[in-house]
């Protein structure tokens, strides 16, 4: 029974690759993808520290959930995406590599180097869209070190910091050994 599952798995993942476009490069291994969905969850902000609370401390900090929702870390889609980087936000921008019509994010690598950000594909856009609490599939996500508005607190700033600066290194090698 668990060499099913194991095999389910594994045809998953092959169907993924599969429909992955030819452009998609430098695309993330799956350890390098996991850490990179880590990083995007962890930059939605104090929502994720809401999350594990029990409902009754939920309901206290309601002001603490409107913060949350001001500083955000996260630019998602195209538009978002493309509008704060010629802003000059700095980040690390994950793009979905099984994108199709390719023709909606073939300019989004293109504007990323010339901002000198450094950029990855992962294979899914469903799994970006997970990672990203969102209900429909997304093209790309900006994950950024400052929230746009407000502060972060700073136990959460230091881990999103050292898992961005952890990410963006791996990234960067990544690109530098593909280039």
């Amino acid at each position: 029974m668990g060499s099913d599952s194991e095999n389910e798995k594994s045809v998953k993942e092959r169907k993924k690759m599969m429909a992955v476009a030819p452009i998609a490069k430098p695309l993330a291994g799956k350890k390098l993808c996991k850490r990179t969905l880590k990083l995007v969850r962890r930059g939605i902000g104090l929502r994720n520290l809401l999350l594990g609370m029990p409902m009754c401390l939920q309901e206290d900090s309601l002001l603490i959930e409107k913060d949350a929702a001001e500083a955000k870390c996260l630019k998602r889609g195209v538009k978002e995406v493309v509008k704060s980087v010629r802003r000059g936000h700095k980040g690390l921008c994950v793009i979905a590599g099984n994108i199709s019509p390719i023709d909606v994010i073939t300019h989004v690598p293109i504007l990323l180097e010339e901002a000198d950000i450094p950029y990855i594909y992962v294979p899914s856009k469903e799994d970006l869209a997970i990672a990203g609490v969102t209900k429909r599939p997304t093209c790309c996500v900006l994950v950024m070190t400052k929230p746009t508005k407000g502060e972060l607190a700073q136990e959460v700033q230091e881990k999103l910091q050292g898992d961005f600066n952890q990410v963006a290194a791996d990234v960067k090698e990544m690109a530098s050994s593909l280039f």
